[in-house]
């Protein structure tokens, strides 16, 4: 099993930055698939972006260019760098984690994009 802390969330204006971080506890975090989630106000949660156990990315088409996943093993931390931050981005945001049967989540991270 393992527990999952998000950080980073906050205000900023259109065009701004921020960094999420999401830190790992509890199992081998180098073994799991690692992802990013979001929800808006009366909407699903949907995927963000995602890397696997070897690095591998995909990205949600409103993601594309804009924000880069990563992962740092070591840390046991996950990360999404956004940039060119919209409005529409504006959602709670979840760490995940899969592996075999387990399916995991944080407890997520406020973002607001507003001016």
């Amino acid at each position: 099993q393992v527990q999952l802390v998000e950080s980073g969330g906050g205000l900023v204006q259109p065009g701004g930055s921020l960094r999420l971080s999401c830190a790992a506890s509890g199992s081998i975090f180098s073994r799991y698939h690692m992802g990013w989630y979001r929800q808006a106000p009366g909407k699903q949660r949907d995927l963000v972006a995602s890397i696997t156990s070897g690095g591998t990315t995909n990205y949600a088409a409103s993601a594309k260019g804009r924000f880069t996943i990563s992962r740092d093993n070591a840390k046991n931390t996950m990360y999404l760098h956004m940039n060119s931050l919209k409005p529409e981005d504006t959602a709670v945001y979840y760490c995940n984690a899969q592996r075999l049967l387990g399916n995991y989540w944080g407890q997520g991270t406020q973002v607001t994009v507003s001016s």
